[in-house]
C-alpha cells in the first residue's frame, strides 16, 4: 500500500503564514503614536513581537530558548523582518523597559479588526439554544501563580522562613457569541473580583453573566439604572426578603428544572452627598436602598441545586438557567489559555515584562481562532496548537495542516499476494 506524499509545501514557513494574519499598519500606527522605538537603535518593536509569538508558539520556557531557537533558523528570519536573532540581553531589556501597554493596545486592535468575522457562526447557534440578546457576555477572572513575589498572591502566610508566592489575575469579559475577550485587566492576584465590575462598560439592552464571587449590590443597581441585564448565583449567605412567590412546583425523582420562582428585595448601601443647613459643604451620607430582583431556584440533572437572580423580568425561567449555563464558556476559554500555552513559565522577572506575556499569549491565543474559524476546522483547539507548534519553521500550507495533516493511504488495485503464480513455477 503507498502513501500519498503530496505534502502542500508553500514558499513561507508556517510561523510566517501565521503572521500574514496580523494587520501590521495597524501594530505600526500604535508604534508610532507612543513612540515606543523612539530610543532604540536596534530590536525594535516589531522584532519584539515576533520574538514573542515565536516563544508563545514553541513554548519556550526561557528567553535563553527562544533567542537560541530562532538563532538556529539562521536565513528563514528574513521573513518576519528580521536580519538576525536577538541576544537573550537584548530581549531581556525590551521586556523590561517598552511599555506593555503597546500590546495591550494592540490586542484590543485585533479584537475589533477580527470580531465581525469570527461572531457571525455563533450568533446563528445562540440564537438556536434560545439566546436572544445581541450583546451577551461572562465575566470571571483566573489566578496565575508567579514563581516571584513581584505581583502579591493570594493565600495564607507561610510559616517558618517560608517566602509566599505572587501571582497575578487576569480579569476577563468575553463576548459569547464571537467567543473573544473584550475586557481583559491584569492586577495582582490579591485584588478582589467585585472591584472591577466598575471598569466593565456595557451598553444598554446587552446581558452579562458571572459567578456568585460578584456579588455586588451597588453595582446591580446602576446596571438596572442604565438598562443593563445580568443573571448571577446569589450567595448562600445573602439575606434578602421575600416578597412573592411566582411560581413553585414539586419535581418528582429523577426530574430537573425550575422549581420555583420569587419576586425578592435585598437591602444595599449608597454613599450620597447632602446639603448641611448655613454651610456650603455637602456632606457624604451612606442611606440604605432596596433593590428589586427574581430569584430562580433550578435542580440539574445531578441533583444539585442553583439560586440564580436576575434584574430582567421578560425571559422565562429557563432562559434564565440557559443564560447561566453558558457562562461556563469563559472557564474553557482559561483552561485553553492555560492548557496550550506557557503561562507557567515567564521571560522575564519585572512587571511590565510578565504583563507584555499575558499580552502577547492573548494575541497568540486570538490569532488561532482566527485560523480554526476561517479554516472550518473540524479538528480540537488543542490539536491545531500542537500541529502549528511541531510545524512551526516547516514550509507546509497552514490550511492543509490545520485541516488534513494526515498522510492518505489509497486502495492498491493489485493483488498483495507475494507468491509465485503457476507460470513462475514452471520454470524450476
Amino acid at each position: 500500500m503507498d502513501k500519498v506524499n503530496k505534502k502542500n509545501l508553500v514558499g513561507q514557513p508556517v510561523f510566517k503564514q501565521i503572521i500574514n494574519i496580523i494587520p501590521k499598519e495597524k501594530f505600526d500606527e500604535l508604534v508610532i503614536r507612543m513612540k515606543t522605538d523612539r530610543y532604540y537603535k536596534t530590536f525594535f518593536s516589531w522584532e519584539q513581537l515576533m520574538v514573542m509569538l515565536f516563544g508563545i508558539f514553541s513554548r519556550c520556557d526561557s528567553m535563553g530558548e527562544v533567542c537560541d531557537g530562532m538563532r538556529a533558523l539562521a536565513g528563514k528570519l528574513n521573513y518576519l523582518g528580521m536580519e538576525s536573532s536577538p541576544a537573550k540581553s537584548t530581549a531581556g531589556d525590551a521586556l523590561r523597559d517598552r511599555d506593555e501597554e503597546l500590546f495591550r493596545l494592540f490586542y484590543f486592535a485585533l479584537i475589533a479588526h477580527f470580531s465581525p468575522f469570527l461572531s457571525v457562526s455563533r450568533k446563528r447557534k445562540r440564537r438556536k439554544e434560545g439566546i436572544s440578546f445581541e450583546e451577551f457576555y461572562a465575566f470571571d477572572s483566573s489566578t496565575i501563580t508567579l514563581f516571584s513575589d513581584i505581583m502579591k498572591g493570594v493565600g495564607r502566610n507561610p510559616k517558618g522562613e517560608g517566602k509566599k508566592k505572587g501571582g497575578l489575575k487576569v480579569h476577563m469579559l468575553t463576548d459569547i457569541h464571537a467567543d473573544t475577550p473584550q475586557f481583559v485587566k491584569i492586577s495582582e492576584a490579591k485584588m478582589h473580583d467585585k472591584n472591577f465590575l466598575q471598569y466593565l462598560n456595557l451598553a444598554p439592552g446587552s446581558m452579562i453573566v458571572f459567578d456568585k464571587a460578584y456579588n455586588y449590590y451597588l453595582q446591580y443597581a446602576k446596571w438596572t439604572q442604565t438598562g443593563v441585564n445580568y443573571v448571577c448565583r446569589l450567595k448562600d449567605n445573602a439575606k434578602y426578603e421575600v416578597q412573592e412567590v411566582l411560581f413553585e412546583k414539586k419535581l418528582e425523582k429523577g426530574e430537573y428544572g425550575v422549581f420555583k420562582t420569587e419576586h425578592i428585595h435585598i437591602n444595599y448601601k449608597e454613599t450620597v452627598e447632602i446639603e448641611v443647613e448655613g454651610k456650603k459643604k455637602k456632606k457624604k451620607s451612606k442611606q440604605v436602598k432596596t433593590l428589586c430582583l427574581r430569584l430562580v431556584w433550578y435542580k440539574d440533572e445531578e441533583g444539585r441545586k442553583y439560586k440564580f437572580i436576575t434584574n430582567n423580568w421578560e425571559i422565562t425561567d429557563e432562559e434564565v438557567a440557559l443564560a447561566y449555563k453558558n457562562r461556563w464558556l469563559i472557564e474553557t476559554t482559561f483552561k485553553s489559555l492555560k492548557q496550550n500555552f506557557q503561562l507557567t513559565y515567564f521571560y522575564s522577572d519585572t512587571e511590565n515584562g510578565i504583563k507584555t506575556q499575558v499580552w502577547c499569549t492573548l494575541i497568540a491565543f486570538l490569532l488561532l481562532q482566527v485560523i480554526q474559524t476561517k479554516s472550518e476546522s473540524k479538528k480540537a483547539f488543542s490539536t491545531i496548537a500542537a500541529l502549528l507548534r511541531m510545524h512551526l519553521i516547516s514550509h507546509l500550507d497552514l490550511t492543509w495542516v490545520v485541516t488534513e495533516g494526515r498522510r492518505a493511504y489509497p486502495k492498491r488495485m493489485k493483488s498483495r499476494n507475494k507468491s509465485p503464480s503457476a507460470a513462475q513455477l514452471s520454470l524450476f
